[in-house]
This record gives C-alpha cells, structure tokens and sequence, in this order.
C-alpha cells in the first residue's frame, strides 16, 4: 500500500513539473508593430500644401531587378518605402512615367526601351534594433534618417523636405517625408 502511495505522489509531482514548465504558443499578433517601412507623401511644387499624384511611378531598390509590389506603375500620392536593416542606407529608382516602347516588335524584347524619367534617391540612417516580444523578437527602427537625390540633371523631384527636425522612423502611421514635383 506505501509503495503504491509513493508511486501516485511521485506520479503527481512529476505531473506538476511537466506542468509547470509549460507556457502557452508564441505566435506573434498581426496586430503587433514591426519594423516601419518609411512613408512618403507627394505634392505640388507650386502649391506646397496640395497633395499631388504621380503618374505611372515605378519604385525599385537599386540592385533590384523587380519593382516593389505596391508601386509597379501606379498613380499614386503616397509611398511606403522598406529600409534595409543589414545597413545604413538604402538606394531606390523612381521611374515616373514609366513605360516600355516596344518598338514595333512586340514578341521582341531586345529592342525595347524604358521611357519616362528616373531619379534616384538615397535614404541614409542609423538603425536601433529593439525587442518587441519572445514571439515576435526585434524590429528595427531607424534614427536620423536623410535622403538625397543623385542630380542627373533631369530631375523630376524637384525638392524633399523632412516632416521632422532629426527625423526617425519608428511606425508606419505619419508622414515622414515630402516630396515636391
């Protein structure tokens, strides 16, 4: 009877510990912030305070051979931009008018050329990683953020101006910089 008493107490302590250690899935909510992507809001260079649409703009990181999902030719007053987190600066191409003249040989892209005018920008910052959650681990945000535009000297942006002094970019819910055209 003792032996049969030891074997269920240590049977409910063994239990217990399994219990214990136990936790819950980490899965991390949709809903959580995750590194920002950096917003931009167009606008015309005559009227500062009127929010102006580009036409036909194409946007892809330099070195990237495929345009970013959501601006592949589009017309659009407002970008969202993802910034590499393995460095301090990120290069992108933003074609506006984009278009390709096939040349009359529409079975034969050897012979096609891109139209409109490109201008490339280059967002430079400081990177912060900062713990979210166990699930969900570090996002990046990025300190001091500065963009400058490689003159080509057929510019089609004509100015840039920062929403901030200092500008960071920690979420996704505010303008962070303004282009002019």
């Amino acid at each position: 009877m003792k032996l049969n008493f030891l074997k269920k107490l240590s049977l409910f302590f063994l239990s217990a510990c399994i219990l214990w250690t136990c936790e819950r899935d980490d899965i991390c909510a949709e809903s959580t912030a995750t590194t920002p992507r950096l917003v931009l809001e167009f606008f015309d260079i005559s009227n500062q305070t009127e929010s102006k649409n580009v036409p036909n703009l194409r946007v892809q990181g330099v070195g990237n051979n495929f345009p970013l999902a959501d601006v592949n030719i589009e017309t659009t007053n407002r970008v969202l931009l993802p910034l590499k987190t393995n460095e301090n600066s990120t290069s992108f191409l933003f074609h506006r008018d984009y278009g390709i003249d096939d040349n009359g040989t529409p079975d034969d892209t050897t012979d096609d050329t891109i139209t409109g005018n490109e201008d490339v920008i280059t967002v430079t910052y400081t990177r912060e990683d900062v713990y979210v959650s166990r699930a969900c681990g570090y996002k990046t945000i990025f300190r001091n953020v500065a963009i400058t535009i490689e003159d080509d000297g057929d510019r089609w942006i004509s100015l840039i101006q920062s929403a901030t002094d200092n500008q960071s970019v920690e979420d996704e819910t505010t303008i962070h910089f303004n282009f002019f055209h």
